[in-house]
């Protein structure tokens, strides 16, 4: 198990750095209602994580290979390909987005509405970002062939894909964690990450999808 999780570590690491939730998660931190929208977001992300690993990792272990585990696997490598083709092209649109020099960067426009947000709501919008938004439903498809196609029990495999989330969703549990023990400290603290975020959000992004595309596309051509 270890192996599997060392292998899926970078795509819980992308999207766990994915700005536009850990921005939504201080938004609603800073709101008159911080703990239940910051508790129901965190709830949201979590279970959305969850199931997008899962329904891949389920569907990655029916899919037929005309081979053995260690063998060409051309149905596996097709889909990692198509993965890394389009984790590419996110790269290239968020570098195409990005802001010019000393232009503020903008954010989406459902963040206005998150100061006058329920409780049910922050759960709904945590699990469509996690579950929903194609950067991470790529990234949680690729985890979840991975998942799927180990040689692993089903314990093992229900165990790595837990692990895999907690490791997803800790940008968004520190901050509700902060805020939770030291709310005063956390305020100036989630301030200064949302403003670098704001800044940075592009370029993070395109990095990051450049990364895990070219390596996806990598592992899609080794399973020929």
């Amino acid at each position: 198990m270890i192996q599997i999780l060392g292998e899926t570590l970078p795509y819980a690491i992308t999207i766990a750095i994915s700005p536009v939730p850990i921005i939504a998660t201080i938004l609603m931190l800073m709101s008159p209602r911080p703990k239940p929208l910051g508790l129901g977001f965190l709830l949201g992300w979590v279970v959305g994580i969850c199931v997008a690993t899962g329904v891949f990792t389920l569907l990655a272990g029916v899919i037929p290979e005309p081979g053995e585990t260690t063998g060409p696997q051309p149905i596996a490598g097709t889909l990692q390909l198509l993965f890394g083709v389009a984790l590419l092209f996110m790269a290239l649109k968020q570098w195409r987005s990005r802001p010019a020099p000393g232009v503020e960067p903008e954010l989406p426009k459902w963040m206005a509405a998150i100061d006058t947000m329920k409780p049910p709501a922050a759960i709904g919008l945590g699990f469509l970002l996690a579950a929903v938004n194609p950067k991470n439903l790529l990234v949680a498809a690729a985890a979840g062939m991975a998942f799927g196609r180990a040689d692993l029990g089903t314990e093992q495999v229900v165990g790595a894909v837990a692990i895999f989330t907690v490791i997803a969703a800790l940008s968004v549990l520190l901050p509700v964690l902060l805020y939770l023990v030291a709310p005063a400290k956390a305020a100036v603290v989630l301030d200064n990450v949302r403003t670098w975020l704001t800044a940075n959000n592009a370029t993070i992004m395109m990095v990051v999808l450049l990364v895990l595309g070219t390596q996806l596309l990598g592992k899609g051509l080794g399973s020929f």
